[in-house]
């Protein structure tokens, strides 16, 4: 039972437990709701819940002190008091804005499944709101096994997801595929943090440690770092996707529903955990292999690339692109320095906008025509002319296109890495232009010329609502690009405290 005492400990942040809510009464209270309800209401619940997600992400983030590089708004209650396991969460420069970004996305799903979910909706978006909890929990857990709960967590849901509503024959072969990869990469990831967490003890003769604040504090020994850093990256290269663990990614990409590669693609958690947990539990063995870190780097920015340009589907060419681009936050995390590590953070936040907000616009593209094979296609921009004009705006700042979001992350990433890994930046710069080559190339061939589908001649143009979504993600895209200091200012101090303990 919780004690009272701790009860006030975990709302002493800001008066009440507000992690809390956006994690556990907003999306499950809601989805327990939908239970009950009809299948006609179920998409406005799911819609209102998000709604008031992401307003209390905005609250955080508005009350978040920028000069504070450690942990706010803490909340712990004990848990499994026997193994020292206990409920913490808490957030800081680095995990912040991922909460009202991943609000925005699974708004910009629910919108974007309003008319296309029609075999049980109530059902999807249930899955939906958990797989929403299971995200937000990822980010703002400070407990080694509360995180390894979420991470978990997200595989139930989205096993389900693809298997329901995914579009392609071979769905089932994707979900079974995703789910056994991922359970393999849970192995290591569980065994890094049991073996820190006996370290811990045995070092202090104390009581086995999983609170990550505790553990930051504590350096490892030189030797079991080693091991430590390679089961963690391990683990977390499954879910980046890093190569060769990304064949995951096409078949999700082209079997699954629009919207869960959506999330795939936009959240990437997997590189999120390398951040947050593998080099700063493992500082001085991420130092020693930073030249592997590069390396996979290099291999993911240029492999990713080159697949990307000879696909003949929209959706597998999103998938590599998507590859590419995690290699370009490898190597800003490998520079090992404030810039390199504002830059990946910048491209994690601007995968939210830009390759979910791309595979939303696929989506929309899939529900009129039925294909997203460019054979099928041409002339989209003669009959979806906004459709076309969305897609080509988030593709430029995915490209880095001054004036965008991408152009910011991008040359942060660049810069450092160049003072660093001179040869994986000048990697990273090959890979920059083969972007450039199959984006346009494809967008040529999909959206201009002649109309040669009478599916494509006939079909209509963005909606109204998906309109105004298009417009908020495009919006934001401009404005980060225009004014990058509102993302920057936020992750600076956590950055520097980052790299500060790596010394």
């Amino acid at each position: 039972m919780i004690s009272e005492t701790t009860l006030a400990n975990a709302e002493s942040a800001i008066g009440f437990p507000i992690l809390s809510l956006l994690l556990i009464i907003l999306p499950i209270a809601s989805a327990i709701i939908l239970l009950t309800s009809d299948h006609l209401k179920a998409r406005w619940i799911a819609l209102l819940a998000n709604i008031i997600t992401l307003l209390l992400s905005l609250i955080l983030v508005f009350q978040f002190d920028k000069t504070n590089a450690g942990f706010q708004f803490i909340e712990r209650l004990a848990w499994i008091p026997s193994l020292n396991i206990d409920y913490i969460v808490g957030i800081d420069g680095i995990s912040i804005l991922f909460l009202p970004l991943t609000s925005l996305l699974f708004i910009g799903i629910i919108i974007a499944s309003w008319n296309s979910i029609r075999t049980m909706p109530r059902l999807f978006f249930i899955l939906l709101l958990l797989l929403q909890t299971a995200t937000l929990g990822i980010f703002i857990s400070l407990n080694t096994i509360l995180f390894f709960l979420f991470w978990e967590l997200t595989l139930i849901p989205i096993y389900f997801l693809i298997i329901y509503w995914g579009i392609g024959p071979n769905r089932r072969y994707a979900a079974v595929k995703y789910t056994m990869v991922m359970m393999a990469g849970g192995i290591p990831l569980l065994f890094g943090f049991i073996l820190a967490a006996f370290e811990h003890a045995k070092a202090a003769s104390s009581e086995l440690v999983f609170d990550y604040m505790t553990l930051l504090n504590s350096p490892l020994p030189t030797e079991l770092q080693t091991t430590i850093f390679f089961l963690l990256l391990l683990g977390f290269a499954f879910k980046a996707p890093i190569f060769p663990l990304h064949t995951w990614l096409p078949a999700i990409a082209m079997e699954g529903p629009a919207s869960i590669a959506a999330i795939m693609t936009g959240l990437k958690l997997g590189a999120y955990g390398l951040i947050r947990f593998t080099i700063p539990l493992a500082p001085d063995a991420a130092q020693n292999f930073h030249w592997l870190l590069a390396g996979l780097g290099i291999v993911g920015v240029l492999y990713g690339a080159v697949l990307a340009i000879s696909q003949t589907n929209l959706r597998k060419m999103l998938a590599f692109s998507s590859v590419s681009h995690v290699g370009l936050v490898i190597l800003g995390i490998a520079s090992f320095s404030t810039q390199g590590l504002q830059g990946a953070l910048f491209q994690l936040f601007n995968f939210t906008l830009v390759a979910g907000g791309l595979f939303i616009l696929i989506g929309f593209l899939h529900h009129r025509t039925g294909s997203t094979e460019i054979l099928s296609l041409g002339g989209v921009a003669k009959t979806m002319p906004l459709l076309a004009s969305f897609f080509f705006i988030f593709g430029l700042a995915g490209l880095g296109v001054p004036g965008t979001n991408g152009f910011i992350a991008e040359n942060l990433i660049l810069i450092s890495v160049l003072e660093t890994h001179t040869g994986a930046g000048i990697a990273a710069l090959i890979g920059i232009v083969l972007a450039a080559a199959y984006f346009l190339t494809i967008y040529q061939r999909t959206f201009l010329g002649p109309v040669k589908n009478d599916v494509v001649a006939t079909a209509m143009d963005l909606r109204t609502r998906e309109l105004l979504l298009s417009i908020s993600f495009g919006g934001l895209i401009i404005i980060f690009g225009i004014f990058p200091d509102i993302i920057l200012d936020i992750t600076r101090g956590a950055s520097a405290s980052w790299i500060g303990s790596l010394k």
